[in-house]
């Protein structure tokens, strides 16, 4: 069955005001599996003036009430898990196994935004003068357009529609027009608990179609963005001059670095599923690995072994390891770098081919690929978001640090090492927004902050704890009462 998708503007679904449809493939097999409005700027501009009625309102409503909304909506995704977690897979191509952690992370942060409507505090202290109180506050900014990509279709969107939500703003949300069922669905279930009108705001549609439209609109107050690192650096030029608030995050590449007393099995490990989960589709892929050389043999030969018994496939089949790529082009890009990487004249350890056995040759799959690289070649500076990973060899830590850090990114690096004193010359030194030992550059946890330095992330950061999503979705006012019945002027006053 082919599902029919519709926008979501101001409570109504509808489609997009030209009727154009967008269709949702799924990439194992290129099955058009839903189709979705192919929206332009006036469906934008109804959805923000729809999200703009709303706010009025939903600022008001006291947060504990929000929360109670966003609770719901946890009950719901628990309810509907496999169901999601397989409509994630279909579309987006991860295995099934991952498509539920791509759900599970939606329930996780939708629990935890649900009881921050309890804990949304500020600051109290005294005022240096008599009969007067000093308070500040956590206040919504307003309307949010929230854009999102495709490799984690349910659990990034509920990253940010659900603090946004508590906080008390009102969105305008653009998933990707490569996955719009997995992000229609959570939205229904949004609805489903009880989210009043307006207050979300779906509109599906192409990044060149409707993203600068969005993200520029002077209703707009606040733009949170995921995806590539080009796409964010140009909204963060364009909202800078528009005085929006803004958070970006965009791309990685990411290291891994395997000392001499490194457990091998452990590294071999956390590289694999570092590197070829989500089929290396991930912003925190584990896309270098950087090894000493006293290890470095062993490492190569029993990681391109380990790499060879993946098994490629559609992710709903149990026994399958890597799904496809999201696309045709996708596909076609990591090709291009796998051929850049021959000419730059990295040895091919293992893969490099696109795979076309049997019921393979209707998706977009490519095997796993290893190289032994430079650290100046591409392959091993520039995202390629595929199964493509770099091995690099490390004189030591320092060199190995060094290695990590000269690259334009810093989203996630990993050491294995048994040494507790490298672990904390490495968490120091890694220029990095996440820093794992002992494990590999994935596996972040909503509890904390989740973002990078350099190109791969600006502005605020995403998901809970001190320093993450609220701080992007609200803004401190500063309350001073006097009830003394007389001027007092601070600083000045002396009784």
């Amino acid at each position: 069955m082919v599902l029919d998708l519709k926008n979501l503007i101001g409570g109504r679904w509808q489609d997009a005001e030209s009727g154009d449809k967008l269709d949702s493939i799924n990439p194992a097999n290129g099955e058009v599996i839903g189709t979705a409005p192919s929206s332009g700027t006036i469906d934008v501009d109804k959805a923000v003036e729809a999200a703009t009625r709303a706010f009025k309102k939903w600022r008001l409503t006291p947060a504990p009430k929000r929360g109670e909304i966003l609770f719901r909506a946890a009950e719901l995704l628990v309810k509907h898990k496999e169901e999601l977690g397989r409509l994630v897979t279909r579309e987006m191509g991860k295995v099934l196994t991952e498509g539920l952690g791509d759900v599970q992370e939606a329930i996780d942060m939708a629990f935890y935004m649900a009881g921050e409507g309890r804990r949304l505090s500020g600051e109290t202290i005294y005022s240096e003068l008599p009969y007067k109180d000093c308070k500040s506050i956590r206040v919504p900014i307003g309307v949010f357009a929230l854009i999102t990509p495709w490799n984690f279709p349910t659990a990034i969107p509920a990253w940010k529609i659900l603090p946004a939500l508590i906080s008390g703003n009102t969105v305008v949300f653009k998933p990707s027009s490569y996955t719009p069922l997995s992000a229609g669905r959570l939205v229904e279930l949004i609805v489903e608990a009880g989210i009043p009108e307006g207050v979300v705001n779906l509109v599906h549609g192409t990044g060149d179609r409707i993203g600068g439209r969005l993200s520029t609109h002077p209703g707009v107050d606040g733009v949170s963005f995921t995806g590539s690192t080009a796409v964010g650096a140009r909204l963060a030029r364009l909202c800078s001059g528009l005085d929006k608030e803004i958070s970006c995050e965009m791309g990685g590449k990411n290291p891994i670095i395997v000392m001499d007393d490194a457990r091998l099995d452990l590294a071999i490990e956390g590289a694999l599923w570092g590197g070829f989960g989500t089929s290396g589709q991930r912003c925190t892929a584990a896309s270098r690995v950087i090894i000493h050389k006293k290890v470095y043999d062993e490492f190569v030969q029993r990681f391109t072994n380990a790499a060879k018994k993946l098994k490629s496939g559609d992710g709903l089949d149990p026994a399958t390891h890597m799904g496809p790529l999201i696309n045709e082009s996708q596909m076609n890009k990591v090709l291009d770098y796998i051929e850049t990487g021959k000419k730059e004249g990295a040895r091919l350890a293992t893969g490099g081919k696109r795979l076309i056995e049997g019921p393979l040759s209707k998706g977009f799959f490519i095997e796993p690929t290893i190289f032994e690289a430079k650290p100046e070649m591409r392959i091993a500076r520039e995202e390629i978001f595929g199964p493509v990973v770099s091995l690099l060899k490390a004189d030591g830590l320092e060199d190995a640090i060094d290695i990590a850090n000269d690259v334009d990114y810093g989203l996630s690096a990993s050491i294995y090492t048994q040494d507790v004193n490298n672990t904390a010359i490495a968490e120091r030194d890694l220029e990095a927004g996440l820093v794992y030992i002992n494990a590999p550059t994935i596996g972040a946890e909503i509890q904390l902050p989740f973002g990078g330095t350099k190109k791969s992330g600006l502005g605020r950061k995403e998901a809970g704890g001190r320093g993450g999503a609220l701080d992007m979705f609200t803004k401190w006012k500063v309350v001073y009462r006097d009830f003394s019945g007389r001027l007092q002027r601070a600083q000045i006053d002396k009784d």
